[in-house]
């Protein structure tokens, strides 16, 4: 486990023990939430999973409806949601949303979900759907599984034991996500080579195919999303390459799915990939609402600022109630954010 999320949760652990999210979610908690999962599986026991924080069982997800349950909370579509932010009401809202397109999130989440009556927002990207994208996250993971010695940026990093992988895995990974996409996503593919790892049909073994797809669209629960052509993270490429990635999506669900979205959720979504110029471009193309990875909560301020909405992100590495019950309560996301309210910029 990375330290950063060791410290993490032993900040929330000392909150928790002072029942602080208990005495200060009244101002904490806004109008509502809406949650970020990618899969949902059971576990299986892999030792280096360095990529665990995008995953959760179902379990838990039916832990963390049961702590909705308790905080009277409406479970809501993202189109109820956006309502609700333009108009709020007494009853506070949860939402939830999937990215990329897993297929276990409809063998593990939907089920569950559908026992609650709990609608849900896929968020498809289409080369996934193709079974043609590049997981790159999930490749740098495959590669330094294989391999005991790596060789990056001119230094030979230890990783022949677990320890040794996550130690380069944080180091690595990091230095990555400061590149140029194009070029972090070739060194990625460099390793992966290096490794021998097996990766030529892994989009299309975890991603939903068109044909499945088609399938889900029958349920009146679900609500297709637009997650872009390729999962590129759009603040580091030129604008017209950002827009047609967003474009391009739209047009290619709307012709395979017959379904227009009207959400979009930013690849990756955090600050570095998201921001002001494309909030304005999700606006400019007609989405109701664009979902970030910016932690928080929902508040009635959001109400100008759809396009940028924050999210809570269900995490494996707080798979417990008292965690669950911590986040819906605002109050780690308020604390991080200075007590501000708003992240757009």
């Amino acid at each position: 486990m990375e330290p950063r999320i060791r410290r993490i949760r032993a900040a929330l652990d000392i909150l928790g023990a002072a029942r602080a999210h208990k005495l200060a979610g009244v101002l904490t908690r806004g109008i509502g939430v809406i949650f970020t999962l990618h899969h949902v599986r059971p576990d299986d026991g892999r030792l280096f999973a360095p990529n665990k924080l995008l995953e959760i069982t179902p379990e838990f997800l039916e832990t963390v409806l049961g702590a909705l349950a308790e905080a009277d909370y409406e479970i809501v579509s993202l189109d109820e949601a956006a309502d609700r932010i333009e108009r709020p009401g007494e009853r506070r809202f949860a939402s939830f949303t999937f990215d990329d397109g897993y297929r276990d999130v409809r063998d593990h989440a939907l089920p569950v979900l559908r026992r609650h009556n709990a609608p849900a927002a896929l968020f498809i990207t289409t080369a996934f759907a193709d079974g043609t994208g590049d997981l790159w996250w999930l490749n740098l993971e495959y590669a330094i599984a294989r391999l005991d010695e790596i060789e990056f940026e001119g230094e030979r990093i230890k990783a022949a034991t677990v320890e040794e992988k996550y130690a380069a895995w944080y180091q690595i990974y990091w230095q990555m996500r400061a590149m140029d996409e194009k070029r972090m996503r070739a060194e990625i593919e460099t390793l992966v080579r290096r490794s021998g790892a097996q990766i030529a049909d892994i989009t299309r073994e975890l991603c939903l195919s068109w044909e499945e797809l088609r399938a889900l669209c029958d349920d009146p629960l679900v609500t297709i999303g637009n997650h872009t052509v390729s999962h590129y993270m759009l603040a580091k490429h030129p604008e017209a390459v950002a827009l047609a990635e967003i474009a391009d999506a739209q047009s290619r669900i709307a012709r395979e799915l017959n379904v227009v979205p009207r959400h979009f959720s930013y690849p990756v979504g955090d600050p570095t990939s998201a921001g002001p110029r494309e909030f304005a471009m999700v606006r400019d193309l007609g989405f109701r609402t664009g979902v970030t990875t910016r932690l928080g909560v929902i508040h009635a301020v959001h109400r100008n600022h759809l396009a940028g909405l924050p999210r809570v992100s269900l995490n494996g590495y707080f798979q417990e109630k008292k965690y669950a019950e911590m986040f819906i309560s605002g109050l780690p996301f308020a604390i991080n954010n200075r007590f501000r309210r708003l992240n757009v910029n």
